[in-house]
């Protein structure tokens, strides 16, 4: 038990409401992105997937909390840690300083580990609170700390998804998390992550075909998955993403994948090569038209921003309040410039100065901090989310460039209307631009794009009913009647749910007045931890160790969010083969009771034989027991045998 680690995000409650800074919350798009949409925000809660992912690649038996209270954190103190983690940002330090009080009172043998981008603090103020501070990638860090030997990447990838609500409503699917990459080389003076990892780059997943392998994954456990690749820039590696894009045209697959990339990396690649990786959706930043950053080279923005949206993708720009060049009138111009582009969502961020960053450098050397916040540091750690000015101006107030900074978010809702309608308009230009590629490829793409305006049919009366001003009603009246006649007219049930959208609208308005169900509930996954289900993990996991079997390829994979084993079969299985691999899986599941999914999908069917004894040795477990089968056009006997025996799985 001396090593059984916890790790853990900050303690609910969060936000203003709780003396928290603005934008602190569970939820980019809601409390930064899309703040000034109200009814209209897409909701979903963005858990702390680095300690996700770092508990995957432990040894130690792990226990991962998302948004504890403070009762449930204590109550998980006292089941006796030997590591308690922390992964914190500056603006939630003062959450932070009082969870370590909390482990000291209630877990005084444990030692604390400090993560995330909170640590860019220094070490006098960091220290006292601390027996460790990750200031690096986290899987190689705890693994030294725990005295694990050293991982080669790709590391494991846990599987991790999010789920979205619009209206309080579960839009279907869900978004399949991939972690690529950590840090970036552009190294603008502002930018924390490029910084914190002193402008290296890190591949989490080295090749493309490393990524597409974790889209493999996601698929089997539910076809219907969207993506976000979370690497900062993920385009700018050509070759890499050359290659991950060739894996997505062999699979033949449809994918709807977000990622973030700069206009600098966009310029290397056409519109199509973008698409035929699955991309439709891109975090570009936009910043300000004289911010000379080195990655605003390349393509003009206004090019790319309508190029892109003609074919489909959506596109989030950021655009930074504050430069020293802007005056009201210049960011009133900058402003008009990207409302014209239309872009489907658009952040808005204060110039600010985020320790270990060279701005932060220039800040402290000429003396620009307001004093409030040198007299007061802690009011600075409070306040740094990116929606209070800290520095001094050469023109303006800092309550000016805050009502600015507020003045663009409502503008961008009252001239382009609500986000979720802006994509709907830029998935029908990019169906109209696709529906007739001589690009196999594009034309699949142009069918995704009319399923899902398809599936937003019901968002458009409340759009009509709701939206910010007559002109956008008028304009989602006019969106919704060119769809209809693309694409059909809606469906009696289409109708009705179109009446419920405006009721779950009104609803999810009156949640927001009175601040009811904002905050997520407790999140918790064991990794490792001895249990019943759990205590031979080890077992699961030498399989492709202790059987080798020559064409077959066993692939483990303990997927502890959802509490079960899958194990994946690729290549070549012969009647001489079965007996010790059948044997060794019934004896896994006789020790540990384990859900297994028993993926089939990729075996040769043309030369598969003795399943037959497969399914007596597993018959005994059929209720544990789920089956990934493929579709073949003739049914193998053995295929029909096993699918009669066996529930097929279902995600």
């Amino acid at each position: 038990m001396r090593k059984k680690v916890l790790l853990t995000s900050v303690c609910r409650p969060l936000g203003p409401k709780y003396g928290d800074a603005p934008s602190v919350g569970y939820e980019l798009l809601y409390s930064q992105v899309t703040r000034a949409q109200g009814i209209f925000s897409p909701r979903t809660v963005n858990s702390h997937y680095s300690i996700e992912y770092i508990a995957e690649n432990l040894d130690a038996p792990t226990v991962v909390l998302q948004y504890p209270s403070k009762r449930e954190f204590i109550r998980e103190l006292k089941k006796g840690y030997g590591y308690v983690g922390i992964s914190f940002l500056i603006a939630v330090f003062h959450k932070t300083k009082e969870m370590v009080a909390l482990i000291r009172r209630y877990a005084p043998q444990s030692k604390i580990v400090l993560g995330g981008y909170g640590t860019v603090l220094s070490d006098d103020v960091l220290k006292p609170y601390a027996d460790f501070i990750c200031r690096e990638e986290g899987v190689a860090f705890f693994r030294r700390v725990l005295g694990e030997p050293e991982i080669p990447m790709p590391y494991k990838h846990p599987l991790i998804v999010s789920r979205m609500k619009v209206f309080s409503l579960p839009v279907s699917g869900g978004t399949g998390k991939i972690f690529a990459g950590l840090g970036c080389p552009n190294g603008c003076d502002f930018c924390c992550t490029s910084h914190f990892f002193k402008r290296k780059h890190i591949r989490l997943l080295p090749e493309g075909k490393d990524i597409y392998a974790v889209v493999e994954r996601y698929l089997d456990m539910d076809p219907n998955l969207a993506f976000l690749i979370v690497d900062e820039d993920f385009l700018l590696h050509k070759k890499r993403a050359m290659a991950y894009r060739e894996c997505v045209l062999k699979s033949g697959k449809t994918l709807s994948t977000f990622a973030f990339a700069s206009i600098n990396a966009i310029s290397q690649y056409t519109v199509e090569e973008i698409l035929e990786m699955g991309i439709d959706g891109l975090w570009i930043g936009y910043e300000g038209t004289r911010s000379g950053y080195a990655k605003q080279q390349g393509r003009p923005i206004e090019e790319i921003l309508t190029e892109f949206r003609e074919h489909g993708i959506q596109v989030l720009t950021s655009m930074i309040i504050g430069f020293d060049y802007q005056t009201e009138d210049v960011v009133a111009e900058e402003l008009d410039m990207l409302m014209k582009l239309k872009p489907a969502l658009s952040q808005f961020i204060i110039y600010g100065p985020v320790p270990s960053t060279p701005f932060y450098e220039r800040i402290i050397k000429e003396n620009l901090l307001h004093e409030v916040y040198i007299k007061a540091p802690e009011l600075f750690y409070r306040r740094a989310d990116g929606f209070t000015t800290m520095i001094k101006h050469p023109t303006l107030s800092p309550d000016r460039i805050e009502k600015i900074q507020h003045w663009c978010f409502k503008q961008d809702f009252q001239r382009l209307g609500p986000s979720i309608i802006r994509i709907q308009e830029t998935r029908l230009l990019g169906y109209q631009k696709l529906k007739n590629s001589p690009n196999p490829s594009l034309r699949e793409k142009a069918k995704y794009y009319a399923k899902e305006l398809r599936n937003a049919y019901p968002v458009f009366l409340a759009g009509r009913l709701f939206g910010p001003n007559a002109t956008v009603r008028r304009g989602i009246r006019d969106l919704q009647r060119r769809i209809h006649a693309e694409l059909g007219c809606p469906t009696l049930v289409e109708r009705f749910k179109s009446v419920l959208a405006v009721g779950a609208a009104l609803w999810t308005g009156l949640t927001l007045k009175l601040d009811l169900f904002q905050h997520p509930k407790l999140v918790r996954t064991t990794y490792r931890l001895p249990s019943k289900s759990w205590s031979t993990f080890h077992l699961w996991e030498e399989i492709p160790h202790k059987i080798s079997i020559p064409e077959l390829s066993i692939q483990v994979d303990l997927q502890h969010a959802k509490k079960q084993v899958w194990l994946r079969l690729e290549g070549v299985l012969s009647a001489a083969n079965v007996e010790g691999l059948a044997q060794r899986i019934q004896d896994c599941l006789a020790v540990s009771k384990s859900r297994l999914v028993l993926d089939l999908n990729k075996l040769r069917w043309d030369k598969v034989d003795g399943l037959r004894l497969l399914l007596e040795k597993l018959s005994g477990y059929r209720s544990h027991i789920r089956l990934v089968l493929p579709k073949l056009s003739a049914a193998h006997p053995e295929l029909i045998l096993l699918a009669t025996m066996f529930h097929h799985y279902k995600g």
